[in-house]
Order: structure tokens, then C-alpha cells, then sequence
């Protein structure tokens, strides 16, 4: 079983690279569009460069105090970790930096090939996160044999996910709320319009926090699954349950290879319904994988209900996103309407449609934890989030897609491939946001699921059989753990709002002291633009996340273990339902402003695209920096109070 994972998980590593190749070797326009592309791939690469060096020293002295204060393997786990998510980010990003202007170029011939480019260069970060994943947390347990030692894999995941996700957040709406206040609103000048200086940061941005940032949020989900769950199996002294989470993730990974392979357009189909068909195709292999393998290894099919829950959950949840933020449905359709009167009632009626969306994610939660304790306890509840995050490889592919293909319609508008072109490049991105808010509720989910996995695995390894709800030191960590995810959420949000000011007044100057630049006679200062988000994003991520790391530690330490529970207790409940709210609020009002574009209620340039404008500025931060850094916020919160459980 340990080989056959190992296989499977060095197959899934050969596919994104040979995917990655035969990307490399597609045709990538003519000069103009490398030019964008290669404007857009240096800005990305030049963000995580240095967000790489600060991150390196926040490792180095992370794993020199683990190695001290506890035991080298926990030491050589957490830099492990590290690294492979660090290496799993890496190859998404440059991915897709080179497919954005590549998947432009096969747009001019179908919209079938745009798809394929823009699907398969997602794959190379989906598959690079499960396969890297399940490679090393199965390596180094087989090396340590110990699965307290494989937390610190976890701990090191947690954060680069961290650091990629806050900072990503940051740079990516700093560029995109400077772009969209003056580009649209004061300018007046469409979106992607190369006289907007901010234009080449936005893009990068795309990549930053929705392909890296993403991808590393989603490995920490992955492997934290997996070791809490191989950690549980060993508590209960039974091989086969040691060993079941990882046949599972390796079986996943064979369910979303099947899956990818029914990734394309069928005539006059759309795109988001190929997608879907790829999803759906690796949910319904990996069910069956499953029932077999959980049958034959443990001579029942208990545990199968287990994981189908999460698998389960993790469905409803996307659906559920989708008909919240899609302009398909209602709310968002409603939305739009609100805009009509001005973007008080725009930002008033998204806020209602976000706090009324958190029902349905939260239901599937609570239902997939009670099938799976009914039918295998607490390591059930592992299991459960296993299933969840057990077609990852596709599930991310479809969302790493999104960011391609939005940056694919900008090269496209740049570069003046002609309406044909730019029409086609702009149904994939709107398929593309689609997917992209499907992604960030699954994401959520997962990360809420992992995060109550963690608080179970925390108990355990500190002998906490039961928690008095009415005992003053636990009360007072409910209440410290529900307010943090408002606290960091205040610094994601008041850091984007400090950027983004830099932002608006640089293209202000651009706009106001380059001669001709409005009438497209000059061209912007890109770079400087670029440097501005780069400079915000690395400053402002430091404080959120030594509170996400320093918060556990002084609780544990001045208020005992129980109150820590309550602390972990506390932010999972809180921070799950504002994660939410905040993602889907967003996505909403992205999508309302794009309903309206398409022509309704008075379409480009009316005053209800104004308001609709002012509301998509607004949800940039809630849905694409505060929102999604909550999911790592739960889940390092969790993971620091493991590891330094055995001081407490």
C-alpha cells in the first residue's frame, strides 16, 4: 500500500511537469503580447522573490527554536514543508506567467483550445500540490515513523500559506483597487486599458494571490488533512488506519487524472459545463476508488460514509458559492438591481446576500462532522476531511485557471487582438470567476474542516478528554479566539486601504504629469506601479502574521491548555461564518458590476455601473485578502498549539 501511494503520487508529480513542458513549447503570440506577458511574469516573479527572503528568515529562526526548545525532527519536518509548498507555488506561478499569453494566442483559433491551455496550466499547480504533498508527509513518516514529528510539516505549510496568502491578498488588491478607483471611475478608461499605469501590477496580482497564494492555502488544507488523520490512526494503534488516509489521497489523485481528461468543449457547450463535467467525472471515480479500497482494507464500508461526507460537503458548498455569486441566479441578479439607486443600497443589499450565504456552507460542515463521527468517531472526522480535499488536484486546476484566463483577456485588450478574440478571452474569464469563487468557498470549507481536525488531534496529544464550556479560563479563550479572526481581518483590510492609497495617487500622478498618456500617445511607468504593491505587500503582512503565531503561544503559556482549546474552539466558529460572508460578499459584487457590463440596467459607464464599481472595490478586499487569510489563520492557530503542546 506505502509503494503503491508513493506511485501514484510520483505519477501525479510526472504529469504537472510534463504538462508544464508542453506548455513551454506552445506558441506564445507576437511580440506585443510577449512583451505584456513577460512584463506580467517579471512583476510576479520579482513579488516572490522577496517575499522569499523574508520568508527565509522567518523559517530559519522558526525551525532553530523547534530544534532547541523540542527535537530536531520537528525541525527538519517544518523546513520540509516549507519548502514544498514554497516549490509547489513556484511552479504554479511560473506557469502561469507563461500560459496567460500562450491561452490569448490559442483563443484566436477556438475557444476550445483557450480552455485547454487555461485548464492544463491550472493542472500543473493542482497536481504539483497533492503529488509534493503526498509524497513528502508519507516520506518523512515512513523516515520518523512518529506522527507527532510530521506536525512540524504541517507548521512549516502553514506558514509559506501565510505569508503567500496575506501578502498575495495585499498586492493583489492594492493594484486592483487602484486600477479600478481611477482607471474606471475618475478616467473613465475600461478594464486592462494599457494607459492605465496600474494595469501590468493588477495582472501580476491575479498571479500572486490567486495561483500562489491559493496553492499554498490549499496544500496546508491537503497535508494538514492527511497528518491529522495518519495521527489519529496511530493513537488508535491500528496499521490499516494509519495507512487508509494515504491510499485515500492517492486514489484522489487517480479520480481528478481521470477527471482532467474530460476537460473540453463539446461543440457550441460552454466552458464552465466542461469544467463541471471534469469535476464531477473525479468526485464520482474517486467514490468508487474508495469504497473499494476502505471495503478491503478494513472488511467494511463505515468509514466510507465517513469520507463520502466530506467529498460530499465539499460539492454542496461549491454549488452553494455559485448560486450566491454567480450572476446566473438571483441574489447576484438582484444585486445588480440594487445599484440602480447608488452604491449605499449596492453595498447594504451584498452585505445581506454574504451573512444570508454562510447557511449553506455551514449546514454541509455540521452535517459531514456528524455522518462522520456516527460512523467513525473522531478519526471519522479526519477521514471526512480527507474526502474533502481528496480531489484537490482538479479542483484546484479549475480554480487556478481563473487567474490565466482573466489575464488572458487582458494581454488580449492590450494587445489588440481584435472583438473576436477579446469576446472569446472574456467568456473564459468569466467562467474563470466563476470557478475562482467556487475555489475560495471550498477552500474555506476545507480549511474550517482541517482546522476542527487539528483542535481534535490537539486534544489528544495534551489529554484533554473533555472541556468545562462554563470554567472561567475557557470562556475567556472562546471569547479571545472568536475575536481574532475580526482582529486580522482589521489588518488585512486597513492594509489593502493603506496600499491601495498609494496606488490611486501614483496613477493620479501618472495620469496628471505625463503628457498624453490619456490619449495613448505615452506609455505608463508600469514598473513603478508594480513596486509600490510589491514594497506594501511585504511591509504590511508581518504584523497579522506573528499575531496568527504569538496568540497561541501566550495563551497556552499564561492561561493553560484547556483555555487554549477554547481559543482554537472560538476561531474556528467565528472565523469559518466571516470567511464566508467575506468571499461570498465579494464575489457578488464582482459579479453584479459584470452583469452590469454585459449591457443591463444601463450597462458600461451608466451610474449604476458607477455604484456597482464602488461596491467590487469594496469586495476586492473582503473576497481576495481578509476572507481567504482566514483560512490560514484557523489552521496555524491549530498547528502552533499542537507543536508546542508538549511544553504546556
Amino acid at each position: 500500500m506505502w509503494y503503491g501511494a508513493l506511485f501514484i503520487g510520483a505519477v501525479g508529480l510526472v504529469y504537472a511537469l510534463a504538462t508544464a513542458s508542453w506548455i513551454r513549447r506552445a506558441e506564445a503570440g507576437d511580440a506585443r503580447m510577449r512583451e505584456i506577458a513577460g512584463a506580467i511574469r517579471t512583476g510576479a516573479m520579482a513579488f516572490l522573490g522577496r517575499e522569499y527572503r523574508v520568508l527565509a528568515v522567518f523559517v530559519v529562526v522558526v525551525a532553530a527554536l523547534l530544534w532547541i526548545a523540542l527535537r530536531v525532527e520537528l525541525a527538519i519536518s517544518f523546513i520540509t514543508g516549507a519548502v514544498l509548498s514554497i516549490l509547489a507555488g513556484n511552479l504554479g506561478m511560473r506557469i502561469a506567467t507563461l500560459a496567460n499569453a500562450r491561452t490569448a494566442w490559442a483563443v484566436k483559433g477556438t475557444l476550445n483550445a483557450g480552455l485547454i491551455m487555461a485548464f492544463r496550466s491550472g493542472a500543473v499547480m493542482g497536481f504539483g500540490v497533492v503529488s509534493l504533498g503526498l509524497l513528502g508527509v508519507l516520506a518523512l513518516f515512513r523516515i520518523f515513523n512518529d506522527a507527532s514529528a510530521i506536525f512540524g510539516f504541517s507548521f512549516g505549510a502553514s506558514s509559506v500559506a501565510l505569508f503567500a496568502r496575506v501578502g498575495g491578498g495585499i498586492y493583489t488588491k492594492a493594484a486592483d483597487v487602484g486600477a479600478d478607483l481611477v482607471g474606471k471611475v475618475e478616467a473613465g478608461i475600461p478594464e486592462d486599458d494599457p494607459r492605465n499605469p496600474a494595469v501590468i501590477a493588477d495582472n501580476v496580482g491575479d498571479n500572486v494571490g490567486d495561483v500562489a497564494g491559493m496553492g499554498a492555502d490549499l496544500f496546508e488544507s491537503y497535508v494538514g488533512s492527511l497528518i491529522a488523520a495518519v495521527a489519529l490512526g496511530v493513537a488508535g494503534a491500528n496499521g490499516a488506519l494509519v495507512t487508509l488516509p494515504f491510499v485515500l489521497a492517492a486514489l484522489g489523485i487517480v479520480g481528478s487524472l481521470l477527471g482532467t481528461l474530460m476537460v473540453r468543449v463539446r461543440g457550441e457547450e460552454s466552458a464552465h459545463r466542461a469544467l463541471n463535467r471534469g469535476i464531477i467525472g473525479a468526485t464520482v471515480w474517486t467514490a468508487l476508488l474508495a469504497g473499494v479500497a476502505i471495503y478491503f482494507m478494513l472488511g467494511g464500508l463505515a468509514m466510507y460514509w465517513a469520507f463520502l461526507s466530506g467529498l460530499l460537503a465539499g460539492i454542496v458548498i461549491g454549488y452553494a458559492t455559485e448560486f450566491y455569486t454567480s450572476s446566473s441566479y438571483r441574489p447576484t441578479r438582484r444585486l445588480a438591481a440594487a445599484a440602480q439607486t447608488g452604491s449605499a443600497t449596492s453595498i447594504i443589499e451584498g452585505l445581506a446576500l454574504g451573512m444570508q450565504s454562510i447557511l449553506l456552507p455551514v449546514a454541509a460542515v455540521g452535517a459531514a462532522i456528524l455522518l462522520a463521527h456516527r460512523f467513525g468517531g473522531l478519526y471519522g472526522i479526519a477521514i471526512s476531511a480527507v474526502g474533502m480535499l481528496s480531489t484537490l488536484g482538479i479542483t484546484l486546476a479549475t480554480d487556478s485557471y481563473g487567474p490565466v484566463a482573466d489575464n488572458a483577456a487582458g494581454i488580449a485588450e492590450m494587445a489588440h487582438l481584435g472583438s473576436e478574440v477579446r469576446h472569446r478571452a472574456e467568456s473564459l474569464d468569466a467562467v474563470g470567476n466563476t470557478t475562482a469563487a467556487i475555489g475560495k468557498g471550498f477552500a474555506i470549507g476545507s480549511a474550517a474542516l482541517t482546522a476542527l481536525v487539528f483542535l481534535v488531534s490537539y486534544a489528544e496529544v495534551v489529554g484533554l478528554r473533555s472541556v468545562d464550556l462554563l470554567a472561567p479560563g475557557t470562556i475567556l479563550g472562546l471569547f479571545i479566539g472568536g475575536a481574532m479572526p475580526f482582529v486580522f481581518s482589521s489588518f488585512a483590510m486597513a492594509a489593502v486601504g493603506r496600499a491601495a492609497m498609494q496606488m490611486v495617487q501614483e496613477v493620479r500622478r501618472q495620469f496628471r504629469e505625463t503628457p498624453g498618456l490619456l490619449e495613448g500617445r505615452a506609455t505608463p511607468d508600469y514598473a513603478r506601479a508594480v513596486s509600490i504593491s510589491t514594497a506594501a505587500a511585504i511591509r504590511e503582512m508581518i504584523v497579522p502574521g506573528l499575531s496568527a503565531v504569538l496568540v497561541p503561544v501566550a495563551v497556552g503559556f499564561l492561561l493553560g491548555r484547556a483555555a487554549l482549546a477554547g481559543v482554537l474552539a472560538g476561531s474556528i466558529v467565528t472565523g469559518f461564518m466571516i470567511a464566508v460572508m467575506m468571499a461570498n460578499t465579494g464575489g457578488a459584487w464582482d459579479n453584479a458590476k459584470k452583469f452590469i457590463e454585459e449591457g443591463h440596467f444601463g450597462g458600461k459607464g451608466s451610474d449604476s455601473h458607477k455604484a456597482a464599481v464602488v461596491g467590487d472595490t469594496v469586495g476586492d478586499p473582503f473576497k481576495d485578502t481578509a476572507g481567504p487569510s482566514l483560512n490560514i489563520l484557523l489552521k496555524l492557530m491549530a498547528i502552533v498549539s499542537i507543536v508546542i503542546a508538549p511544553l504546556l
